[in-house]
């Protein structure tokens, strides 16, 4: 958090500076700029690369930076009004029009302005990420023999194999695809398993960005209830009977974003419902790597006690890693899986051979585990941090669940608090938060939020960031 606030100061700084110089002109020097601000060279070259990205300056290796001569004026935009049209007929035979909204997933990429508490991050912060074990693994695995050639386009053998063993059960390598990440295993999925204009079944709440998926793809989300304890079974088997629905898509661990773990007594019913009414479960095990220190033994994933490929399952490194870390599977078990590998070489052709060389050499390594170990006190430092600040400053807030995995906690808003009021005033008093309204497919039943306390520096931002949040509630409430 303080190395990005010092680049972008510093860049500001930088640019209100440009007119002393003359076009073509030569700035100081790297070494003159990190005496004068007293920052270090990092900072320094990376203000330079932003200002550079903005075509205010040009490097030149050897010789320094220098302010960038004026852009010759662009030509007078033309008329793109037509595409209005275009767009909206393109979509008019649809039996449920297909409608691309990235608005519930881009809140959790959106970087905030600086001085902002991000409580709305869906990634770890830089200090939880094994930044070093990374760039390790990708070092050794660009001088792995073949490195950068073109890899199977079902994926590297021993990373089908590694995954294959962490879902356990009767999983096999030969059943594992390999992904760039999650989302694109799940639009995969959905693609794969239904047509356009079919319902999906979803959890209620549920990941926005699989809404998102789903309604791009043309497909009806129905939402099915969730408590504490997961998806309600009952409610399922009323769903697939009045809906017809060939797929539910579910998180059954630390389930996004109540936190829920599916029972045990409920995970075979789950199971059942789907297989009698021909119907596939879409497995999103999306953190099982980011468990909590007290979180005691896990359950097993769905697809290791499912031998009739009722469930097709998605998993992924990013969560654990990095956001850039874009190495995920999708895995299946019978004529399915030719589906999904059509859909996804069409799509991706495949993921890149340095990246899951990269993956290969990062899980294989002594710092895989040491880093998982301490991902999982600190996540557990982190969320005790905001449980306690939330009680003791903001009782009004209701935490139904405290969950034992996971990156964030999931808040009901007293009745009648407008959800898109308390954003806003918590924005304005330095603090970003997460609406609870894009994680509903219908109306939802109350007001909610969600708070992760992943992508902050430490337990003080998460101190800060409920203060500040206090004061927002104090605006609004």
């Amino acid at each position: 958090m303080q190395e990005r606030s010092s680049v972008a100061e510093l860049a500001e700084q930088l640019r209100r500076e440009l007119d002393r110089y003359s076009p073509g002109g030569k700035l100081p020097s790297s070494r003159s700029l990190v005496e004068r601000f007293r920052v270090s060279p990092v900072t320094v070259s990376r203000a330079l690369a932003q200002l550079t990205a903005e075509g205010l300056v040009v490097t030149r290796p050897g010789a320094g930076a220098f302010r960038a001569r004026p852009r010759v004026p662009l030509a007078v935009a033309g008329d793109t009004s037509w595409q209005e049209v275009a767009l909206s007929a393109d979509g008019a035979a649809d039996v449920v029009p297909r409608t691309v909204d990235a608005s519930g997933v881009t809140v959790c990429l959106a970087t905030p302005p600086p001085g902002v508490i991000e409580f709305s991050g869906g990634y770890p912060h830089p200090s939880l990420q094994p930044e070093k074990a990374m760039a390790a693994a990708l070092s050794r695995a660009g001088r792995r023999p073949g490195a950068w050639g073109r890899p199977p386009l079902d994926g590297l053998p021993e990373l089908r194999e590694w995954f294959a063993r962490e879902i356990g059960g009767t999983v096999t390598a030969a059943e594992v695809l390999i992904a760039a990440g999650g989302q694109s295993a799940l639009t995969t999925a959905l693609r794969a398993l239904a047509p356009p204009g079919a319902p999906v079944l979803v959890e209620s709440p549920t990941y926005p960005g699989m809404l998102a998926i789903a309604r791009a793809a043309g497909l009806r989300p129905v939402p099915v209830p969730v408590d504490s304890d997961g998806v309600k079974p009952a409610l399922l088997a009323d769903a697939f009977r009045a809906t017809g629905a060939r797929v539910f898509v579910c998180q059954p661990l630390f389930q996004n974003p109540t936190g829920a773990v599916l029972a045990p007594e409920r995970r075979p019913e789950v199971l059942r419902i789907a297989r009698e009414a021909g119907a596939f479960v879409v497995e999103d095990d999306f953190v099982r790597r980011l468990v909590h220190e007290d979180a005691g033994p896990l359950p097993r994933p769905l697809a290791a006690d499912d031998p009739d490929g009722v469930v097709v399952h998605v998993s992924s490194l990013t969560k654990a890693t990095s956001p850039s870390f874009r190495v995920g599977a999708l895995t299946a078990r019978g004529p399915v899986w030719e589906r999904l590998r059509a859909i996804q070489v069409v799509d991706t052709f495949f993921v890149s051979r340095p990246l899951q060389e990269a993956a290969l050499e990062l899980v294989g390594s002594p710092s895989w585990p040491r880093h998982l170990r301490a991902l999982s006190a600190e996540l557990r430092a982190r969320r005790d941090a905001m449980t306690a600040g939330l009680r003791l400053h903001l009782p009004e807030l209701a935490l139904p669940h405290i969950p034992s995995g996971g990156y964030h906690l999931w808040l009901r808003l007293p009745d009648g608090t407008e959800e898109s009021a308390l954003t806003s005033a918590a924005l304005r008093a330095g603090v970003a938060i997460t609406p609870g309204r894009p994680y509903f497919s219908a109306e939802p039943p109350a007001g909610y939020l969600r708070l992760s306390f992943a992508a902050v520096a430490g337990a003080g931002e998460i101190v800060e960031g409920v203060r500040r949040l206090r004061a927002a509630c104090d605006e609004v409430l």
